[in-house]
């Protein structure tokens, strides 16, 4: 109510699609945010890691139509995934 009466507005939340995946060269698991509505558990994708570096990881699973509210880290510190590679 107090968001309301000071003139803010409540924040909308959304639904992802959010995959585990493993970095093939390292082992590390991590869960990325997938756009890609073809990717499957068990492909090999590319991780955008930063603006110039992408990493070829494994998906472990898809967790689909995810509540922004009910995952434990904040969607918008997540990587994203950017293609399919096989």
């Amino acid at each position: 109510m107090i968001h309301s009466t000071a003139g803010g507005k409540l924040k909308e939340y959304g639904y992802f699609d959010i995959a585990k995946v493993e970095y093939l060269e390292s082992g590390e698991k991590a869960f990325v945010l997938s756009t890609n509505e073809e990717i499957k558990e068990g492909d090999i994708v590319l991780v955008a890691i930063s603006e110039f570096e992408e990493k070829e990881a494994k998906v472990i699973r898809i967790d689909k139509h995810v509540h922004e509210q009910n995952f434990p880290l904040p969607i918008k510190r997540l990587k994203k995934i950017v293609r399919l590679v096989k």
